[in-house]
Parts: C-alpha cells; structure tokens; sequence
C-alpha cells in the first residue's frame, strides 16, 4: 500500500471523478439514475463556491478510487462534521486496503478540521461493506443506516489512514 497515494482532485480531474462516479452507480445499480456530467461536476466541484471536496487514489499514475465529502453540522454537537457522500475503489483494486487508505483520509481530514463527526450512509444490502465500517468502529445505525464515526474510532481511522 505504500505505493498507493491519495491526492486532492483537480478540475483536470473531472473526467477520472465522473468514470468513479459511474463504476459507483454500477456497483450500486443506480446507474440509470447518474445524470452528472463532466460540466455539472466541473462547476459545483472546481466553480466559484465549491460544494464538495474530491480525492483521488493512484497506483502509480492509474486511479484506482476515490472520495467525495463535504461539510455537514451538528446541532447537537455545535460543530461541524464531515459527511462522506462516496468512497469507491475500482474492482481490480478491491480488498488491498485502498478503501480503508481513502476512509482514513477522508477521517483524517475531519480531525483537523476539528469536525465532531464524519457520517456517511451504506445501503442495507452491501454486508461486506457494513462488515468493513463496523470493524472501523462506525456504529450503523439500523433505522437510518447512517455510519457515524466519533471519539477514539474517529482518530484511530484518521491514523489508519495516515
């Protein structure tokens, strides 16, 4: 794993970003409901007020998965949190700890950002995918199947992924 990097995306990068997208939706079969395009992402990712942050996991100089998050806030907490809209890894990569390198930056990224939390949502069919959070520490939430990662799981992902 240590030739795996993890980098920030860049308007460049918008084709590589909408391709994960869309390997996302299939993993998911939602492809039918993908309607972003290279433009949309461009301007709400890269436009004047950014909406999201995107980041990108290479072997070398193939990308083989990435992150999309954004800030959310915690009425209860009073603080800021991180919100993890998707994490996908390319097939042919799964299962060598990319997922667990692109979460734990994204974990890492919360707690210097002082972010109470970082939450994110699985759907209730992925087992394998429930099995990886919980084995992070995320506790799912069974009426809402959020995962919510907080305290010491939320800094030892953050260091996992360091």
């Amino acid at each position: 794993m240590d030739d795996v990097r993890i980098v920030p995306a860049r308007a460049d990068d918008v084709p590589v970003i909408l391709r994960m997208i869309k390997g996302l939706a299939e993993y998911e079969q939602l492809s039918h409901e993908v309607v972003a395009t290279e433009e949309s992402l461009r301007a709400s990712l890269f436009g004047a007020k950014p909406a999201a942050e995107v980041v990108i996991a290479y072997a070398g100089h193939e990308p083989i998965g990435f992150a999309l998050f954004f800030h959310n806030y915690s009425t209860f907490l009073g603080r800021a949190g991180l919100y993890l809209e998707d994490l996908f890894v390319v097939p042919s990569w799964r299962g060598r700890g990319v997922g667990r390198k692109l979460l734990g930056h994204v974990a890492s990224v919360a707690v210097e950002r002082a972010c109470g939390r970082m939450e994110w949502c699985v759907l209730d069919w992925n087992e394998s995918a429930i099995a990886f959070y919980q084995k992070l520490g995320a506790h799912v939430l069974d009426d809402w199947r959020v995962c919510r990662l907080t305290g010491t799981a939320l800094a030892r992902a953050a260091s996992a992924g360091a």
